[in-house]
């Protein structure tokens, strides 16, 4: 079965929504999601959208804290471009339906969050990402030509590399094979332009706090296809996650310490004054390494943000979401701290892309979490996930439509996908055991605290793996697990070759074998796409 629009967008978070909007009155859309619609990383974001909107604010004040949590690693030219855009990033969310909060004079409701000099953070209480995932599903579903095909997921890219099985100087890409999930069948996505909006990579290790579809699809079917990644040891580790045996790691949101909540040991000692001069509103990754390091030192399973000293009304009312959700677990946060743990939450690499959004293969866009465009360097300054996600739908958009009216229409033709000599397989628990021991490895070895040491015995673990997962995948029809078990092998591999290149210590990396900071690695980590495609 083959299948063709003029635009193929996988990944239905607000890059690939807004993508598709942006370009849906132009062209057909065929939007690609592995789950329903609404399941993505934006819909679980909590803390909010940041963008310049305060008279005492500026632009060079977002982009001078952004280039200070990242590290000095990001591209200033890029910085300076995005923080510019979001006033405009925040009017078409607002044209889309997004309803921000506002304060008592019916002003938008601008909140601080860690890293931040000014207080430029939209919110929507603190279910901010759920509401502009309401609104961007709703105007989505609503479009005539947007066509929706939930419960698919990518198994590859096909370019014209792979179609003639020879490297090309100028390679393109022509589409993806997809499986339908429910009806087990690989289907032929032909288009002119297509987007990899899926997301980012934290299942990749034990403790996260993403969703479940997030096994760094995109980096790989787009690093396999021939596409380059950069950055890829920068794995950030939100700092507070709720610790309790039965929450399946629900995020506290950075903006309880922005609106005044402090980290405190079993003991009641509030430690972060000790690790940096910005106390409580620190970057994140200087809070996850001081909240590992005291967890370490005073053998403690977890620390405590304890916002208690502020007004319970005032708590209901600015973390309903929060409050309900530890209220659900015994823990009462306007009376007592909350227990905190850290847990891998955003990729701050990915496939590299220009200022455009469009990778090394002509064609071929990644925008949101998946891409590395240069905006959050060695470390993401909180809120510019969001922003990123607007700012680089709405340029990638600009670059489709463009290329589009100065070229005749022509669909790519492709060949259906063709399974060989393929069975059903009787060992699924070989995808269970092996995505288990994967997880346990990034998170035991490639974690907050590196080294040389640990990195190379994860390595070793993972290039075994993967020689059962290559002998698994052509012996035996695919399924979505085994897609994923693929998918979170190869980021894993990427992130530990990485890491392994980078001799220091810098945001996000931080490595006991280099700990300080060099200058002569102030350039992104490059690793080349894959010479052919696999499959």
């Amino acid at each position: 079965m083959k299948i063709t629009s003029d635009f193929l967008v996988i990944g239905t978070g607000i890059a690939g929504l807004s993508y598709a909007l942006k370009v849906a009155d132009q062209g057909t859309v065929c939007l690609v999601t592995k789950r329903d619609i609404d399941i993505s990383a934006t819909q679980l974001a909590q803390g909010g959208i940041a963008a310049v909107s305060a008279l005492d604010d500026s632009f060079f004040s977002h982009a001078e804290d952004t280039m200070v949590a990242g590290g000095h690693l990001s591209n200033p030219e890029i910085v300076e471009m995005v923080v510019q855009a979001g006033p405009q990033a925040i009017k078409d969310l607002i044209d889309w339906g997004v309803k921000f909060s506002k304060n008592p004079e019916n002003e938008y409701d601008l909140t601080r969050e860690g890293g931040h000099s000014h207080r430029r953070i939209l919110h929507a209480k603190d279910a901010t990402g759920r509401e502009i995932e309401r609104a961007l599903v709703a105007a989505a579903v609503d479009h005539p030509n947007i066509n929706l095909y939930q419960h698919h997921i990518a198994v590859d890219l096909i370019t014209e590399s792979k179609v003639c099985q020879q490297q090309l100087e100028n390679n393109s890409c022509l589409g993806a094979y997809i499986l339908d999930i429910k009806n087990n069948e690989v289907i032929a996505f032909g288009a002119r332009f297509t987007v990899l909006a899926t997301g980012g990579a934290g299942k990749v290790y034990l403790y996260t706090c993403n969703p479940d579809i997030a096994t760094g699809d995109g980096v790989a079917i787009g690093w396999r296809a021939g596409a380059a990644v950069a950055n890829m040891e920068f794995m950030q580790f939100h700092p507070t996650t709720l610790y309790h045996p039965n929450a399946k790691s629900f995020l506290i949101s950075e903006a309880v310490r922005g609106e005044g909540a402090i980290l405190r040991r079993s003991d009641g000692y509030a430690f972060m004054p000790g690790h940096h001069q910005l106390k409580d509103l620190a970057p994140r990754d200087i809070v996850a390494r001081a909240i590992d390091s005291e967890m370490k030192l005073h053998g403690d399973d977890c620390a405590f943000l304890d916002i208690t000293h502020k007004d319970a009304d005032y708590i209901r009312e600015r973390f309903p979401t929060i409050y309900q959700t530890c209220l659900e677990y015994g823990i009462d946060m306007t009376r007592e701290p909350i227990p905190v743990v850290p847990a891998a939450h955003y990729l701050c690499g990915g496939l590299q892309t220009d200022d455009n959004g469009e990778t090394c293969i002509r064609n071929l866009f990644a925008i949101g979490e998946v891409a590395s465009t240069g905006l959050h360097g060695a470390n993401r300054l909180a809120s510019n996930s969001l922003l990123e996600g607007v700012v680089f739908a709405e340029r990638a958009a600009e670059r489709s439509l463009a290329r589009m009216q100065e070229t005749q229409p022509s669909y790519p033709t492709i060949a259906p996908w063709d399974s060989g000599s393929a069975t059903d397989s009787d060992e699924e628990v070989v995808v269970a055991h092996n995505w288990d021991e994967i997880r346990r490895s990034m998170w035991n070895y490639v974690g907050i605290v590196r080294s040389n040491k640990r990195l190379y015995r994860a390595m070793s673990r993972i290039k075994l793996i993967q020689q059962e997962i290559h002998e698994y995948y052509w012996n035996f029809h695919i399924t979505s697990d085994l897609i994923e078990l693929r998918n979170i092998a190869t980021v894993a591999e990427l992130i530990v070759q990485s890491a392994l290149s980078r001799h220091e210590s810098r945001g996000l990396h931080y490595t006991i074998d280099y700990p300080q900071t060099d200058d002569k690695f102030q350039r992104d980590t490059v690793i080349p796409g894959a010479k052919l495609p696999e499959s």
